[in-house]
């Protein structure tokens, strides 16, 4: 008998903590300590999940070190009609600017829907953040534009670089805090805001806790792809965004698992010794890029 598989459709973080999410709604939360095993099948490819709740008519294979796990025609159709994308400018919902910190030197600026408070910051794995201000979404993307510039910060920053500065961040809540009170006062002494979006106090929020970083051993490494045939055996140790921290024992410790390698792979259960079949990769091989 074949061995019953799942597919994940990838983490949510919900106000108890991250969750894996599977095809059909079904959710497995995530607690510190946890055993996280799993294999892929062996005689299975990955393949094109689809977009906006439509499954791929072509089931197209995808590579696997995707973080999408979308073709090219399924891409374009998820990115319609999203903010990102820029292709929403009706949308009535006030939006907040905020000052997200993932490490020394590595600070961005962003908009996120007001109902949705900091879930953004925590799938994005900012280590604290704070607001800078609430106003309409053009407005707020105005506001983010004009900061950017002025501040000399991004709208973007690679996971490999989060993950990298990860394994390193000061131990105190007031220096992890530093640049980004230093930049929303940088950015409020503008005085060149869209009227229209209101300036918010700075109130650092610090998330080392919510993604347990202050117990767990630095990671060493992350995964860069699935593979047929590979499997996945370890403890949950730390949680950032959509990276799961593993420690899989031995010398190779704490390995960071993207939890947006897994959609478009059918999974297996699997028993085994802590470990990790898949390729990694140290982050000691990148460091030297970084900045």
């Amino acid at each position: 008998m074949a061995a019953q598989t799942w597919t994940c459709t990838g983490l949510r973080w919900s106000p108890e903590g991250p969750e894996l999410v599977w095809s059909g709604g079904r959710r497995s939360a995530l607690t510190w300590g946890k055993r996280v095993a799993f294999g892929v099948r062996e005689d299975s490819g990955r393949r094109c999940v689809g977009a906006r709740g439509h499954a791929c008519p072509t089931h197209t294979p995808v590579p696997a070190r995707s973080t999408g796990a979308r073709c090219e025609e399924c891409g374009r159709l998820d990115r319609a009609h999203s903010v990102a994308a820029d292709t929403i400018a009706d949308d009535p919902r006030p939006y907040r600017v905020y000052l997200a910190w993932f490490g020394p030197g590595l600070v961005k600026v962003g908009i996120t829907a007001e109902e949705r408070g900091p879930a953004r910051l925590l799938e994005q794995g900012a280590v604290c953040f704070s607001w800078l201000g609430t106003g309409p979404l053009m407005a707020a993307r105005r506001t983010e534009e004009l900061l950017r510039a002025a501040l000399g910060v991004p709208d973007r920053i690679p996971y490999a670089q989060k993950r990298t500065v990860r394994a390193a961040l000061p131990a105190g809540a007031e220096e992890r805090a530093a640049e980004v009170r230093e930049l929303h006062a940088r950015a409020v002494s503008l005085g060149n805001w869209p009227e229209s979006v209101a300036p918010e106090p700075c109130q650092v929020t610090d998330h080392v806790a919510d993604f347990n970083l202050q117990h767990a051993a630095p990671a060493t490494g992350a995964v860069t792809e699935l593979v047929a045939g590979g499997h996945v055996a370890g403890e949950l140790v730390a949680a950032a965004g959509p990276d799961l921290h593993l420690d899989t024992g031995g010398p190779r410790g704490v390995l960071v698992l993207d939890t947006r390698l897994l959609p478009g792979w059918e999974l297996i259960p699997a028993q085994t010794k802590p470990e990790i079949t898949f390729p990694a990769k140290e982050f000691s091989a990148r460091q030297d890029g970084l900045f």
